[in-house]
């Protein structure tokens, strides 16, 4: 197994993971989100740095969220504060019922 620092150029973290080979630039690999999901990120660059440890040349990749997956994100929260008015703001399940009249 080999170790490999990850740079998460989407969320600004570091991790380090073991794989069997290191991946290229250009592939994808899917990565946990720090909510738990998994997305696809794409290898930005690849690059050996020599470890403090002997002469051991340790990988790094650069990565980034694949373009589709920041489609799919959650939207930002609504704000804290309330902008809604009392005469603007729906009534749960209002829309469904339609009035009656004879």
């Amino acid at each position: 197994m080999i170790e490999v620092e990850i740079q998460n150029e989407t969320h600004q973290s570091h991790h380090r993971i073991r794989f069997a080979a290191v991946p290229r630039i250009g592939e994808g690999i899917r990565l946990r989100e720090p909510d738990g999901c998994w997305a696809s990120y794409d290898i930005l660059d690849l690059w050996y740095q020599k470890a403090e440890y002997g002469d051991v040349w340790v990988p790094y990749l650069h990565v980034c969220m694949t373009p589709i997956e920041k489609a799919n994100v959650a939207p930002a929260q609504a704000p804290l504060g309330d902008t809604m008015h009392e005469q603007e703001r729906p009534v749960f399940g209002e829309e469904e019922f339609v009035s009656f009249t004879v």
